[in-house]
C-alpha cells in the first residue's frame, strides 16, 4: 500500500518548525496531523491513531517526555513509534527519551534526509506482521 495513508502526528509548539516538518513530510508522501501541546498530542494519538509520532520535547503544558509516557502507557497506542525531537543535544537527552518510551531520537537542527530515514526505519519496524 506504500506511503499513501501513512499518517504522522507532528507534536510541535513552534509554528515555523511545524511548517518545515509539514512541507517535508507531505512532499515525502505522508499525511500530517498537527498538535501544539503535549495534551493535544496525546488526545490526537488516541483519536487519530497515527502511524508514527514526531514529538518535540519542549512543549507547553506537559513536555514531550510526559506525553510519550502517556501514549506508551496506553495499550491501544503503545505500538505507535515515537521519535523525540529536541533542540537540546545534551548528553543524557537520548537516555531520557528512551526511558520515556521514545523509539528514536533526533536533535535539532536535523537534516531532513536523516529524519526521513529515521521515520522509514521506525515505520518498517512497526509493520504489521513483522517480528517485533
Amino acid at each position: 500500500m506504500g506511503l499513501m495513508g501513512t499518517r504522522i502526528l507532528v507534536t510541535e509548539d513552534n509554528e515555523d518548525n511545524r511548517h518545515i516538518l509539514r512541507d517535508l513530510l507531505t512532499s515525502a508522501g505522508y499525511e500530517v496531523i498537527e498538535a501544539v501541546t503535549g495534551e493535544e498530542g496525546v488526545r490526537l494519538a488516541e483519536t487519530q491513531r497515527p502511524d508514527l509520532i514526531l514529538m518535540d520535547v519542549q512543549l507547553p503544558g506537559f513536555d514531550g517526555y510526559e506525553a510519550t509516557r502517556r501514549i506508551k502507557g496506553n495499550l491501544a497506542l503503545r505500538q505507535i513509534p515515537v521519535i523525540a525531537v529536541t533542540s537540546y543535544a545534551l548528553s543524557g537527552d537520548d537516555v531520557k527519551a528512551r526511558e520515556a518510551g521514545c523509539d528514536a531520537y533526533v536533535a535539532k537542527p536535523f537534516s531532513p534526509r536523516d529524519l526521513l530515514v529515521k521515520i522509514r526505519e521506525c515505520l518498517a519496524q512497526g509493520t504489521p506482521g513483522a517480528p517485533s
